[in-house]
């Protein structure tokens, strides 16, 4: 059993880490105490005190942020001033972007709760809400299959005939064009076939599962509604690589999410499924941190480590959990496969729309009157998106901006709304697609006090390992906050050109690619806010 596994296990036994408690493990197990002490004071879900007997996360970050999460947080704060028993934090971006603000009780998520109910709930007065789905799951647009009996069968055509299968399979997503769905838009067939080709008896597959960027929670819904793409993808992943082992890595705040996934693989393993393919398939819990998204930071997860991101090259592909070919995709990519092979690459293609590709799936959250995750024609406009899908503004609110491919992307003013949301189109709009979580901003709000909290995101984020990324974004939020409490000096900003250039250049992982993202593209667009702070237009 991994390490961090290991150590989930002792905190769910013990409620937390105590050095009494890693002590006895090391003593057991032979691992160097100073090696669990840095893996555990790595990962915030470890607890290196006594727990409280009840605790309330409460979400910081933008969507959050603009539906005065602050107010929330001291709300649920007041009510439990006595419940010294109780405790309250602020976090970072709980995947729940369409109820905010967003709060958890024990890693429960509150989905739409007041705080008045968050209150009852940590204090015990108020049930908890099930891990079980509230309602029934939707048809969706991608799922080819019309009924469960029809699960599979993708994977079933492969395995008829699995030489042909690993020799097409690369080629057809090429074919369909189909890229990495988590942001960074690499071609999912390319990264198959250099799986397909590293030498090695031994080889992974994994589900990148850790969605916490703010805004992005579309993964969170796939993995609940349609667990059996996922799998299937996975599958058709390990029998295409070569890989006998398929792991999905899940964020710890998604239980009701996880609880899908294990229930299809028990599916599956009960199909005789795995057996039949001779691959283990089991799930990953994360102890929590957005830095494990990126996928060498996770993979040092999955071998017991700290998350910290690993040099490039060499890439997973051919040297990924320890050492061995890894392919890597995250949960929307690997459930669009079974559709394209269902399908074929031009009827997929034709899905989309104004030269889109397919399907996209789409977190919609900020000031709309439905926010929620739709699949719609890779190619749709934000202003489309909006009115059809969202049902409009809030409280016939005008659009003022818009990110269109979470936290990292960035913000496009509302005369952009028009451009498809398609890779090419974003980029050339001068931001991108991402990870599809649009994020929707009203007239009325302050863009500068909303970049500088995109940008505290990054930086609490940060997991420090590189110079760059850790000076860099505290630089930065120094910078902004000063301006913001009124403080300003001149022209605060003429450092952001050269301080983005360094850490693009500079930084080991794309997390501090992106720090500057937010404040720069305000500066960029939204100069009447800028002045309002700094007295400079």
């Amino acid at each position: 059993m991994n390490l961090l596994q290991q150590l989930n296990e002792l905190q769910k036994t013990h409620g937390w880490l105590s050095e009494e408690v890693l002590r006895a493990f090391s003593n057991e197990t032979r691992i160097p105490l100073y090696e669990l002490q840095a893996a555990a004071s790595f990962y915030p879900h470890y607890r290196l005190k006594p727990p409280p007997r009840a605790e309330v996360t409460v979400c910081r970050d933008a969507t959050c942020h603009i539906f005065d999460a602050c107010g929330y947080r001291e709300a649920i704060r007041n009510g439990l001033a006595n419940q010294f028993d109780v405790e309250v934090h602020e976090v970072s971006c709980l995947g729940r972007c369409e109820h905010a603000p967003a709060a958890c009780v024990d890693d429960v998520p509150m989905e739409g709760w007041s705080a008045e109910d968050v209150v009852a709930a940590a204090r015990g007065d108020k049930e908890l809400p099930p891990d079980e789905p509230t309602s029934a799951p939707q048809r969706w647009p991608s799922d080819p299959y019309p009924t469960t009996d029809d699960h599979y069968g993708a994977l079933r055509r492969a395995m008829a005939d699995r030489a042909m299968a690993r020799a097409e399979i690369p080629q057809l997503l090429q074919d369909a064009g189909l890229k990495g769905m988590g942001g960074a838009g690499f071609p999912t067939g390319l990264k198959w076939q250099f799986v397909r080709e590293a030498e090695g008896e031994k080889k992974y597959a994994v589900v990148n599962a850790d969605e916490s960027e703010p805004g992005t929670f579309k993964d969170r819904v796939i993995l609940e509604e349609l667990p059996h793409l996922v799998i299937e993808g996975l599958l058709l992943g390990c029998l295409v690589g070569g890989a006998d082992e398929g792991i999905v890595y899940i964020r710890h705040e998604y239980t009701r999410e996880k609880l899908a996934i294990d229930r299809e693989i028990e599916r599956v393993r009960q199909m005789g499924l795995l057996d039949e393919l001779g691959i283990n398939a089991w799930v990953f819990v994360s102890p929590g941190g957005y830095i494990l998204g990126e996928e060498t930071a996770l993979i040092e997860a999955l071998e017991g480590k700290r998350g910290e991101p690993r040099n490039k090259p060499p890439y997973p592909t051919t040297h990924g959990i320890h050492g061995k070919p890894t392919l890597m995709n995250n949960v929307e990519t690997y459930a669009f496969v079974p559709t394209i092979l269902a399908e074929g690459a031009d009827a997929w293609k034709a899905h989309g729309i104004n030269g889109g590709t397919g399907w996209k799936y789409l977190s919609l959250s900020g000031h709309v009157k439905t926010p929620g995750v739709y699949c719609v024609p890779m190619g749709t406009t934000v202003t489309d998106l909006v009115n059809h899908q969202g049902g409009g503004m809030l409280d016939g609110r005008t659009m003022k901006a818009f990110c269109p491919g979470g936290a990292s992307a960035p913000f496009l003013p509302a005369s952009a709304a028009d451009t498809p949301l398609e890779w090419d189109a974003m980029s050339q709009a001068g931001s991108m697609l991402g990870s599809g979580a649009v994020f929707v901003v009203a007239e009325g709000t302050d863009m500068l006090d909303l970049a500088a909290n995109v940008v505290r995101f990054f930086r609490n984020e940060s997991c420090g390992k590189c110079v760059p990324c850790r000076v860099g974004s505290e630089k930065a939020v120094q910078i902004l906050d000063r301006v913001l409490d009124g403080e300003a000096q001149g022209d605060d900003f003429a450092v952001f050109p050269e301080l983005d250039e360094v850490l693009r250049l500079t930084s080991i992982c794309g997390l501090g690619h992106v720090v500057l993202n937010p404040a720069t593209s305000v500066l960029r667009h939204f100069p009447e806010d800028v002045a309002r702070h700094t007295g400079v237009s």
